[in-house]
């Protein structure tokens, strides 16, 4: 018997991208095999860019640049030798390397307020979805954003920059043969915000003024270069510039001050595309100089139960004349109010406070008095509690948590052991929530027996807790539960939450992400299972539950993911709830075919077109058709929501050149339109016309009267001069009458008015006490009137 041919080795599927080289070879026992081979069942004779080669007992089939037509099932036969294997040629999207790495490496940089356009041509085999992605989250078109796709490259459009579109984006593109991610940034700059606040006064005296502030939160994308700062004197309408500062500077002295005078200030950043917002000051008032300065803060030397001494050092600068003692006060801590301790100046530099409450900590602070007045105040001693010298109790003992239920919490311990003979007077009870630092009370006054319940809790609410023992000495340290408590939660059915947010049919675009979320209760928490179809979800799906909610996601919708899907609660019970909600996957419309004109009524136009044909699966497919009347003007809509292919437009001009355009639409978008190629024109006779001219009628100049400058509030100390102001406007120039507390200050002697071209004063002089008050200026003509309103505060001199 003649001996048989078999296989050493046989063909092996091969997977090859588009350009690359790709082979096939086998391996027979014997030498003399003449081998035939063969492709989708056809015998292969020749093929462009295939070559056949037999070397000893190897048989290859090379492929020089593997190409579409290449993909197939191949067959090698040769005597009594027969295998096969496919060819699959893989063709993912793909993007110019040169057009790649300009994208990737530098940045795009736009100004703010001016458009950007980025453009990426891609290839690869159809169809290619392509998503832009800015933090992870995909872009939409909204009144700035759009995102443009054709087959051949995906456009991004923004039309008005600004900070909040700086950031990372990405560009997903992705067919059957792959996934194609580019990542690109985007700068845009932009003047700084104006530098962060409040304006600090470092220095006041009556030669100096020292300002401070903080560098801006955004510098607009480009560093800062300088800071600009301007003074405005109160009263005074226009503002000086001062000077400016380099970026490393942030403070600011000017000598520019006047005794006793009244200032505002502000700052501006400035980096290479302009100037900052102003960052506007309080009133500042430059100190006098016959004022002392400010002591150091006092120092506590002593305390009793409703007694505390404290102590001081004299101020460095005494002022132009000897000092004569000091004003104390005092406040509690937490307040803002400070009260005075004595009527009349301390001589001596320490003093003993007396009648303080017991268990309540003070602050204290003092102002040197000399002939000319009384100083700044020092700062703030540190706070102090008025109570003996004497030990405080030590920390309680076996706090636990005895019970609780959905809204209480009950907590037991024994007492401390006591030090020195202080009997414990109480028990002080504290909570904080677990995301906070901050200890509250639980009750008002302290609980005086080893247990108490802390209620008007939320149900699972997490707390910590903490109690600590009071005597006469003070508190004593706190003993502290070593982990979180919480209220019991009730027993709750499982119950889905469903309200209007949640959709019981979804249309969503092919390629774009599923995310639906549901929330729920129950307690204990219930078991949550997804299905689609009644079947479990496919790998791709990914389901997230926590805090009450639970979610379905696909990141990337495709036609096979239309469905029923259903979500089912269970608990231990047994009891269950579910919810169904409909998918459909769609894509925005393929465009109309052809458009046709026909005037079958004198000056009427009707439009006709072929269908899209994506009328084949959309039921809910309409049309839009549209007309502009010159080759590059707007686009304007004649008719919407059309179900059929035709439409009558009858407001047609005679003359005028008309073009219409119609665009399919379903609940994703709008397809590319489909436009008439020549204008349509209904001719008509010329007529003659004649022209009029208009007899030319005189400009009213009359205006009501309105207020350029406003009034502004004034506080001024008690015999000095009060300077009120304001700018008004108006044709003819308006009449102004002055009023405080709706009182008319025109024959009052004591107030002094002026109108000098519409910049109208009010001078108080020798301010009193009776002067406080609402002051309210107004401006009337023939045509209107107008109001400005301020207040005037009057402050003693000390």
């Amino acid at each position: 018997s003649v001996p048989r041919c078999y296989l050493n080795k046989q063909l092996a599927t091969v997977r090859v991208l588009k350009g690359d080289p790709a082979e096939l070879s086998c391996t027979v026992s014997k030498d003399n095999v003449t081998g035939t081979w063969f492709k989708d069942g056809l015998k292969l004779t020749s093929m462009d860019g295939v070559v056949f080669e037999k070397k000893g007992l190897v048989h290859k089939l090379i492929i020089n640049k593997a190409d579409d037509i290449h993909a197939g099932k191949y067959r090698f036969e040769g005597g009594d030798v027969k295998t096969e294997a496919s060819i699959f040629v893989e063709d993912p999207p793909q993007v110019d390397k040169v057009l790649l790495k300009n994208l990737t490496s530098v940045p795009t940089v736009v100004k703010a307020g001016e458009g950007v356009k980025l453009r990426i041509p891609f290839e690869g085999r159809g169809p290619i979805r392509a998503a832009w992605l800015k933090d992870r989250m995909e872009l939409g078109d909204d009144t700035r954003v759009r995102v443009d796709k054709t087959d051949t490259c995906t456009t991004l459009s923004i039309s008005s920059c600004d900070r909040r579109d700086c950031g990372d984006y990405k560009v997903r593109l992705k067919n059957d043969s792959g996934v194609l991610e580019i990542n690109l940034k985007l700068m845009v700059i932009d003047k700084p915000q104006p530098p962060a606040g409040p304006i600090k006064i470092v220095e006041r005296s009556a030669s100096n003024i020292t300002i401070q502030w903080k560098p801006p939160k955004d510098d607009g994308g480009k560093p800062v270069q300088r800071y600009l700062v301007e003074r405005q004197q109160v009263g005074k309408k226009d503002w000086e510039t001062l000077g400016e500062t380099p970026r490393s500077c942030t403070s600011f002295t000017t000598s520019k001050v006047e005794e006793e005078m009244s200032y505002y200030f502000r700052v501006r950043a400035v980096n290479a595309e302009g100037a900052s917002d102003a960052l506007e000051s309080e009133e500042v008032k430059a100190a006098g100089k016959a004022s002392p300065g400010a002591p150091d803060p006092p120092e506590i030397i002593s305390t009793s139960k409703d007694t505390i001494t404290i102590s001081w050092k004299a101020p460095c600068k005494s002022g132009a004349s000897q000092i004569m003692g000091y004003m104390v006060q005092k406040r509690k801590k937490g307040t803002v109010t400070w009260l005075p301790v004595t009527n009349v100046p301390v001589k001596d530099k320490k003093l003993k406070v007396p009648g303080l409450k017991k268990g309540v900590q003070y602050e204290f602070r003092v102002a040197a008095v000399n002939a000319a007045g009384t100083g700044q105040p020092s700062d703030p001693s540190e706070p102090t509690f008025a109570r003996d010298p004497n030990k405080s109790p030590g920390q309680v003992q076996g706090l636990k948590v005895s019970s609780s239920d959905s809204t209480s919490v009950t907590l037991t311990w024994n007492k401390p052991e006591v030090q020195d003979g202080n009997d414990v007077k109480g028990y002080e009870v504290e909570m904080r929530p677990c995301n906070s630092l901050t200890w509250t009370k639980c009750f008002t006054l302290p609980a005086e027996s080893t247990s108490c319940r802390v209620q008007g809790l939320q149900a699972r609410e997490k707390l910590f807790l903490r109690v600590r023992a009071l005597s006469d000495g003070g508190p004593g340290e706190p003993s502290e539960l070593q982990a979180c408590a919480a209220a019991a939660a009730p027993v709750v059915s499982p119950r889905l939450l469903i309200d209007d947010t949640v959709k019981s049919f979804l249309v969503i675009k092919a390629g774009n992400p599923i995310r639906v979320k549901i929330p729920f209760e129950g307690s204990p928490e219930p078991v949550v299972t997804w299905l689609k179809d009644g079947l479990p979800l496919p790998s791709q799906a990914v389901v997230s539950t926590e805090d009450g909610s639970t979610q379905l996601l696909l990141r990337a919708a495709e036609f096979s993911d239309s469905g029923t899907y259903t979500v089912q609660l269970g608990d231990e019970l047994g009891k269950r709830e579910t919810f169904s909600f409909q998918v459909q996957i769609a894509d925005i419309p393929q465009p109309p075919g052809a458009i046709r004109l026909e005037e079958n009524v004198p000056n009427t136009v009707t439009v006709t077109w072929d269908p899209s044909a994506s009328e084949q699966w959309d039921k809910n497919l309409y049309y839009t058709v549209l007309k502009r009347e010159s080759q590059k003007g707007l686009w304007h809509v004649l008719g919407d929501l059309i179900y059929n292919n035709k439409f009558t437009f009858t407001r047609v001009v005679p003359g005028r050149d008309y073009y219409f355009r119609v665009v399919a639409k379903n609940d994703l978008g709008t397809s590319d339109p489909s436009d008439t190629v020549q204008p349509w024109r209904v001719w008509k006779k010329k007529a003659e016309f004649r022209v009029r001219a208009q007899k030319y009628r005189g400009v009213n100049q009359n205006q009501p009267p309105r207020f350029l400058v406003p009034l502004r509030s004034h506080v001024v100390v008690t015999g000095s001069e009060c300077h009120m102001s304001c700018a008004v406007g108006g044709h003819p120039p308006p009449r102004i009458t002055w009023y405080k507390d709706s009182r008319d200050l025109s024959r009052d002697p004591n107030y002094f008015c002026t109108n000098d071209f519409g910049v109208c004063s009010l001078v108080v002089l020798g301010v009193t006490k009776q002067d406080e008050g609402e002051y309210m200026v107004e401006a009337s003509n023939e045509v209107g009137r107008a109001y400005s309103k301020a207040f005037l505060a009057i402050k003693g001199n000390c």
